[in-house]
């Protein structure tokens, strides 16, 4: 072979390499645009939605809760003043039943709902959690504050999340944090005041409510279909009914526990 027609084909070979390293490093450009991630599911039109609304009595008298002993810790028995009944039942002289947790346990499907942005608050007032019960989307963000004047240890206990145990002083920031993953009554506890218990939900979806003291409870927005719902509460369990809902339709679903009938209680 010729000097000539070797250079020639070596500088072939040479161009063949260059060309196939340069598209294994290649990264998308404005001419060469990223493939667009699938969207996660369908969205809600807002046109068509209806809502589920009710209310959830006691039928029957709940058992009455023998008040707290603060005593082991002066400030919380002098921030209080009276005795202090554990909020296990809420329930006025009607039946009404309050911080019962109602939500959609099935029939959503495939649809996608964004976070919400707005921090859900958690207090520490009175040496006692305040609400009694919360909830949120996963990811979204709780606000835990401590309004009294002695340290407070923030511990909730999940299964199937990140577990985690924070000291809060008086006067100290807010300590903020979310769960990642949907899970039912998250027991929160404080390991300095024994008597603190609280519950977080974590949901996927946003068509959860917790109901007020005249057992009222309302959830918006839902697509028609038809869907589980679930009542929980702390001392009697959990309810389930089934109702569909048109485009538009606004239904009624009332709950009755009993109070001969209390559940197992949660484990700690």
């Amino acid at each position: 072979m010729s000097n000539r027609c070797f250079h020639l084909a070596l500088a072939a070979i040479l161009a063949l390499v260059v060309t196939g390293c340069g598209s294994k490093e290649s990264t998308p450009t404005a001419e060469q645009p990223a493939t667009p991630a699938a969207p996660a599911g369908k969205t809600v039109d807002a046109t068509t939605t209806g809502s589920v609304a009710g209310k959830v009595t006691l039928d029957g008298k709940a058992a009455p809760e023998k008040a707290i002993n603060m005593s082991a810790e002066p400030y919380c028995q002098k921030a209080n003043s009276g005795p202090v009944v554990p909020p296990t039942v809420v329930v006025d002289d009607k039946g009404d039943l309050g911080n019962v947790v109602i939500f959609v346990k099935d029939g959503l499907g495939d649809y996608a709902f964004d976070t919400p942005k707005d921090a859900v608050p958690l207090a520490q007032k009175g040496c006692m959690y305040s609400p009694h019960v919360i909830a949120v989307m996963a990811g979204q963000t709780f606000e835990v504050k401590n309004d009294d004047q002695t340290t407070h240890n923030i511990h909730p206990m999940p299964k199937d999340n990140r577990e985690w145990n924070k000291s809060q002083a008086p006067g100290t920031s807010p300590i903020d944090d979310s769960f990642a993953r949907p899970e039912l009554a998250i027991p929160v506890k404080c390991n300095v005041h024994p008597w603190m218990k609280s519950y977080i939900f974590v949901f996927k979806n946003p068509y959860y409510a917790i109901t007020a003291k005249d057992g009222s409870f309302e959830l918006k927005n839902l697509p028609p279909g038809t869907y589980t719902i679930e009542a929980w509460q702390e001392k009697y369990g959990t309810q389930d009914q089934t109702v569909t809902i048109g485009p538009k339709e606004s239904k009624t679903v009332q709950f009755k526990f009993s109070a001969a009938a209390p559940a197992a209680p949660p484990a700690d």
